[in-house]
């Protein structure tokens, strides 16, 4: 029998929140499964939505952030990047975010996507913008943030997903989509 696209087939027995900080939750839960066989699945819940930003100059630059990731306990290059809460335009807190990190303001922003950043064990979804004609800016990084800014051509950082020296997945799907819309022409600065 053909699953319907829009039917739940997984039934929820009992739910118990495990863990909550000011950015997360996770509850774990007890659940009928698609076949019918009891089962157990966590879930990650988050509190804010992702927010990322592909900063482009005149020149057709973008700007990376780099730090050290405490989860991965590796540094990361990544597009400027962070949470804006649910309850907020994500347009307003990527503005934030851009200036917070790297001291950038744009004129000009135009939505690129959305996503669900890992939809197997979490709920976190994110929206990506590319962000023009900027103006330079005094930096207003957050107190947990230990942040260097890498000023690159745009193929420069295509070229470092394809080097494995981007892996953050917001960056490579935001970079991606800049690169097909160039390739298809249809962006413009």
């Amino acid at each position: 029998m053909e699953q319907e696209e829009n039917v739940n087939p997984w039934k929820i027995v009992d739910e118990t929140k495990r863990y909550e900080n000011s950015w997360i939750s996770l509850t774990h839960y007890n659940v009928i499964n698609p076949s019918g066989g009891e089962g157990v699945y966590g879930k990650v819940h988050f509190k804010n939505t992702a927010i990322g930003i592909v900063p482009v100059d005149s020149e057709m630059n973008t700007y990376l952030v780099g730090q050290f990731r405490f989860t991965i306990n590796e540094y990361s290059w990544e597009i400027p990047e962070g949470g804006c809460p649910k309850n907020e335009n994500p347009l307003l807190g990527a503005k934030r975010e851009l200036l917070e990190e790297t001291g950038l303001k744009a004129n000009r922003w135009q939505v690129l996507g959305t996503s669900y950043l890992s939809n197997s064990v979490s709920d976190e979804n994110s929206v990506f913008y590319l962000a023009s004609e900027l103006t330079q800016h005094e930096a207003e990084p957050e107190e947990t943030e230990q942040l260097k800014i890498k000023k690159v051509p745009l193929q420069t950082a295509f070229d470092m997903i394809d080097e494995g020296e981007i892996t953050d997945s917001l960056s490579i799907l935001a970079l991606r989509k800049v690169q097909v819309l160039l390739l298809q022409g249809k962006l413009k600065f």
